[in-house]
C-alpha cells in the first residue's frame, strides 16, 4: 500500500503544513484539511488541484487562484503563468524530503511515526 503526502509550503518553499493519504484516493480530498483555519493570498497548485469546489472556497477567501487547469474543463480559468512558474517551490520540497531514505522508502509501519519522520525532515531541510 502507498501513501501520499499533501504539502502546503509558504513562499519561501517551507512546510506549513502537510496531510497524509492513502496513495488511491484523489488529491483533491486532502486539501480541506490542509488548508483549514489558514489564511493566504493565494494558491500555486498543479491539475490534480483542478476541481470547482476547490476553486469556489479560493474564491470565497478571496486568494488568487493559480491552479493549471485540465484540458476537459469547459471554461478554462485564467492564470498568470509568471505566478505559476513559482511552483518549483514545492516542487524542489518534496525534492529534499525524498533525499530522507526512510520517507522516500515509507519505512515507518505507522501513520503517527510517518508523521514525525516528515516533520523532523523538514526541520533539517528549513535548518540548512
Amino acid at each position: 500500500m502507498t501513501t501520499k503526502i499533501l504539502a502546503l509550503t509558504d513562499a519561501l518553499g517551507n512546510l506549513v503544513r502537510f496531510v497524509l493519504m492513502p496513495g488511491q484516493r484523489f488529491d483533491t480530498v486532502g486539501v480541506e484539511p490542509l488548508v483549514k483555519g489558514i489564511e493566504f493570498g493565494g494558491m500555486i497548485a498543479d491539475k490534480a488541484f483542478d476541481s470547482n469546489a476547490i476553486i469556489a472556497d479560493l474564491n470565497e477567501r478571496g486568494a488568487q487562484i493559480v491552479i493549471s487547469q485540465h484540458p476537459r474543463r469547459a471554461r478554462p480559468i485564467p492564470i498568470d503563468l509568471d505566478i505559476y512558474k513559482w511552483r518549483h517551490l514545492i516542487e524542489n520540497f518534496f525534492c529534499k524530503l525524498k533525499e530522507f531514505k526512510r520517507i522516500a522508502m515509507r519505512a515507518d509501519k505507522t501513520d503517527t511515526s510517518f508523521s514525525a519522520a516528515i516533520y523532523l525532515a523538514a526541520a533539517v531541510i528549513n535548518s540548512r
